[in-house]
């Protein structure tokens, strides 16, 4: 009996039910998931819908579905629960089921245990003594660590080598100090990299394996950058022991890292870059003819980190030239960073011209500053720097002609070089030193944008209905939720089409959408 309604639920048994999967019994809903729907249409079982797009939850659903719908919606045909978006109706019921003593809310893991033995030498030895007296005795922590035999044999024999090490077998137990054997297996090099970053933090303790204090000091990681295997298993691994920890007491943190960057892989020939394949790129030849700054900036440029990137070296040309067309116009402009040259940043009573570049130079250092350290979009921020270097050179010419044209010409090439240090550095800290500054670049702070010089003029925010284009306006940058969404719904086109109704629902993206759910 169906606890929720008091209706009958009829018991099946089919053969794509998996035993290890939860309970091995199911609750069908043959309306929402596609197994489900073939079985129940196979053998006449009732299909009533339950859950339905937020657009036509409104509707009417009588009959048996045509097909099955499988995502998110608002709920339909489920008593108190109807109109209660999937999420919200999910912990309604459990607290429902709680309150009446019908059930409770439990979460179900499918993990399985973790076989960490491994039948080789490199690795870390496991820390068990096997006594014919004792059984199966811990390594006491005075004698930690086991550490590998450095006269190992390696022959290639089937086993670990470490069976055939006589010394290191043969030990004595710690309890009876009769004669013992002590374990050969080494653990899975997966148990050693799912904590090292808290080793890290204590990189020269020879006591314990890290301080608590230093721990709470440095992590938890502040971005982790690594390929998408890495998610699939060392990270899930890390925030086990990292858990095990903090219920240990011994860590502060319950996920070791909180941002992670899954990097695109680099493919030649149609496959990834490979020594094995023998698809890879001698960068030498690369550095004999464009240099280190060249191929660093074309490899940032040419991709988003976290996209695929088939190498393709007809960009090398393109960075190169660029890269010239800096250091030239700097060279040409080098009085203006002579000793004694009023470089105010302020461009009042400064021409057009200045005050475009003053305000295109604090934008430009404000995109390249959250691409680097917000969205990773090495690739953009470049191009944002091209964008001010194509404005200098188009106003150069008319900005040398007046005190506050030299001074936002000066301020704008000053930003380029200093931009362009993490991008390409040797060339950038040339262009420093020629510019009249002491000391590395790398040292100096990063550049500072004027928040209100940094703004947009203007904002394009497109108005969606139902997830489709009906219209767009204008309006100031960084406008709040409810103002961008007031001036989405006055707008005519906007009206004519809700024709006098209110929106179900209204979602805003600051600077780029509002979306209504009519």
């Amino acid at each position: 009996v169906n606890p929720f309604t008091g209706e009958l639920v009829p018991v099946w048994i089919a053969n794509y039910v998996l035993m290890d999967y939860g309970t091995g019994a199911i609750m069908a809903v043959p309306a929402h998931d596609a197994r489900d729907f073939e079985f129940a249409k196979s053998y006449g079982i009732p299909i009533r819908t339950v859950i339905a797009p937020e657009d036509k939850a409104g509707g009417s659903f009588a009959t048996e579905p045509a097909e099955v719908f499988e995502e998110v919606g608002v709920l339909v045909n489920s008593g108190p629960f109807s109109g209660l978006e999937s999420a919200k109706a999910m912990d309604e019921m459990g607290k429902y089921a709680e309150e009446k003593g019908l059930g409770r809310r439990s979460t179900v893991f499918r993990l399985r245990d973790w076989g960490i033995s491994r039948q080789r030498y490199w690795g870390t030895p496991i820390p068990v003594i096997y006594c014919p007296t004792c059984g199966i005795v811990g390594v006491p922590d005075r004698d930690l660590p086991v550490e590998l035999p450095f006269d190992v044999k390696l022959t290639g024999e089937e086993g670990s080598p470490l069976e055939r090490h006589e010394s290191f077998v043969q030990t004595t137990c710690p309890k009876c100090h009769g004669p013992a054997r002590r374990e050969t297996d080494t653990m899975d090099t997966f148990v050693d990299s799912s904590w090292y970053f808290f080793r890290y933090c204590s990189p020269k303790d020879a006591d314990l394996p890290f301080r608590p204090e230093a721990a709470k000091h440095w992590l938890p990681v502040d971005l982790y950058i690594g390929g998408v295997e890495h998610a699939i298993l060392h990270l899930i691994y890390s925030r086990f022991f990292t858990k095990v920890l903090r219920d240990l007491g011994l860590a502060g943190i319950s996920e070791p890292f909180p941002h992670y960057l899954a990097q695109g892989m680099v493919t030649k020939d149609g496959s990834a870059m490979s020594k094995s394949k023998g698809n890879i790129v001698d960068p030498d030849d690369i550095l004999k003819n464009y240099g280190a700054d060249t191929l660093r900036l074309f490899i940032l440029f040419a991709s988003p980190p976290d996209r695929e990137f088939a190498w393709d070296e007809s960009g090398l040309d393109g960075c190169y030239r660029f890269l010239v067309r800096v250091w030239t116009i700097v060279h040409e402009n080098i009085d203006l960073f002579a000793a004694g040259f009023d470089d105010a940043p302020s461009s009042s009573g400064a021409g057009d011209a200045a005050s475009r570049v003053v305000k295109k130079t604090h934008q430009t250092i404000r995109k390249v500053t959250e691409d680097i350290g917000v969205r990773f979009h090495l690739n953009t921020a470049i191009s944002s720097i091209m964008e001010l270097y194509n404005l200098i050179k188009k106003e150069r010419d008319g900005l040398r002609e007046t005190p506050a044209g030299r001074t936002a010409l000066r301020l704008a090439l000053g930003s380029i070089v200093q931009l362009l240090s993490p991008f390409t550095p040797h060339i950038a800290e040339e262009l420093w030193e020629k510019t009249g500054h002491r000391g590395l670049l790398m040292r100096s702070p990063w550049p500072v944008y004027d928040p209100e010089l940094a703004r947009e003029e203007m904002a394009t925010i497109i108005v969606q209905v139902n997830g489709k284009l009906r219209d767009k306006f204008e309006a100031l940058p960084d406008l709040p939720e409810t103002e961008l969404e007031a001036a989405a719904l006055a707008l005519p086109k906007i009206q004519a089409i809700l024709g006098g109704k209110p929106p179900r629902k209204v979602i805003s993206v600051k600077n780029k959408l509002v979306n209504i759910v009519s």
